[in-house]
This record gives C-alpha cells, sequence and structure tokens, in this order.
C-alpha cells in the first residue's frame, strides 16, 4: 500500500508542476471597436480592425499643456469626471486614490482624469481638487481644455459613454466608466469606477502590463 501511495504522490506532484509549467499566462484581451459595446462606437469606427488612442492638446492641473507625446509609452488609466459633482464624481475619485497608491511604485503608469465641464473647472479649481485627494502630479493629472476635444475623446478615443451629442453647449458627459489602456495606446480594459470590486480588479490588471 505505501508504495503505491507513494507512487500516486509522485504523480500528483508531477501533475501540478507539468500544470504550472505548461498554463498559459494570464493576459488581457486587446479590445477593438468590433469588441464593444455598438452604442458606444461613433458609426465609423465600428467596423475599424484596429484602434489607438487619439492625439490631444489638454492642460493639467499644474497648468502645463500636455500631450499625447507627454505620456507615450505609458499605461493610462482614465476617467471623465467634474468637481461641483455630488453623486458618482466623488466616489470615483477616492476610488482612483487607490489605484494611485498601488502605483506608487511604477513609473509606467498614468491616471488622466479629465473634467467634463472645462469652462468650470479651471486650472485653479482642479489644482483645488487634485490638493483635496492629494493627487501626485507624477502619477496622476486632472485635465482641463477645450470642451469639444474632451467630448471627443471619451466618444472617438477612449469609447467611455454613449456616441450621442457634439460637445456642443447643450451636452453633457456623466459616466462611471474607466478606460485601461497600454503603452502602445491599446485599449485593454473598462471598469466602473465607483465599485470597489471593479477598481481592485483594475489594479490587479494593471500588474499584468506590461506583457514580459
Amino acid at each position: 500500500m505505501k508504495p503505491l501511495l507513494a507512487l500516486l504522490l509522485t504523480f500528483a506532484i508531477a501533475v501540478l508542476i507539468g500544470y504550472q509549467i505548461l498554463k498559459p499566462d494570464p493576459s488581457l484581451p486587446i479590445l477593438e471597436p468590433r469588441d464593444i459595446n455598438p452604442a458606444l462606437i461613433d458609426a465609423d469606427l465600428r467596423h475599424r480592425a484596429t484602434h489607438k488612442v487619439l492625439p490631444f492638446t489638454l492642460v493639467n492641473h499644474l497648468g502645463d499643456t500636455v500631450h499625447l507625446d507627454d505620456v507615450a509609452g505609458k499605461i493610462l488609466v482614465v476617467d471623465f469626471f467634474f468637481t461641483r459633482c455630488p453623486t458618482i464624481c466623488p466616489i470615483m475619485t477616492e476610488n482612483l486614490t487607490l489605484v494611485q497608491k498601488a502605483i506608487s511604485d511604477r513609473d509606467d503608469v498614468m491616471i488622466l482624469s479629465h473634467s467634463v465641464t472645462p469652462v468650470a473647472d479651471s486650472v485653479s479649481v482642479l489644482a483645488r481638487y487634485a490638493e483635496r485627494y492629494d493627487v501626485n502630479p507624477e502619477r496622476w493629472w486632472m485635465l482641463t481644455g477645450e470642451k469639444k476635444e474632451i467630448y471627443r475623446l471619451a466618444r472617438q478615443s477612449y469609447f467611455t459613454c454613449l456616441d450621442e451629442g457634439d460637445g456642443g453647449m447643450q451636452d453633457f458627459i456623466h459616466t462611471e466608466n474607466v478606460a485601461l489602456v497600454d503603452g502602445l495606446g491599446r485599449l485593454r480594459g473598462f471598469y466602473d469606477g465607483t465599485d470597489q470590486t471593479a477598481v481592485n480588479q483594475l489594479i490587479h490588471d494593471l500588474s499584468l502590463l506590461p506583457e514580459k
């Protein structure tokens, strides 16, 4: 009986070792427009084979004009908010402080929070808001700029809200969606920024990027 048990134990250990060697490394999908809810995608983009986030020119809460080139090669965590929001935005921003903490030792990740009321959210207003949440500008920018530019990014670059509206006076975006973008500008995930479980998943998924 003892030799049989030893043999079975040896076999079980060998199977476990083999599984560990052969199992695929965890990875995140590359999300193309065809993989995303069509309601979020401009009709002209729905059948595009590949997608990368669009260039931008915005101003961060330090008063610096910034471009996509300034975060080239970085993994991006992207959301849309406004400082006077009394509902979902404070929850999202508080949850993003957890992301900031998780990436404190990573210089390859940047959080980009875009104001959807850029006229009201001037640099000084954003600076005060950033101070309230202890934002580290080396890991997190709060952004303002032209409304049409920001709304174009939300709808045609990051696909975080319904593809309705033109960025005009009556247009308004209010979304809990947070997008994850890899260092090559490809969309890799969407998360509910108001949900703690989803934010924990985002933090975990950041550990899978960049791929080895």
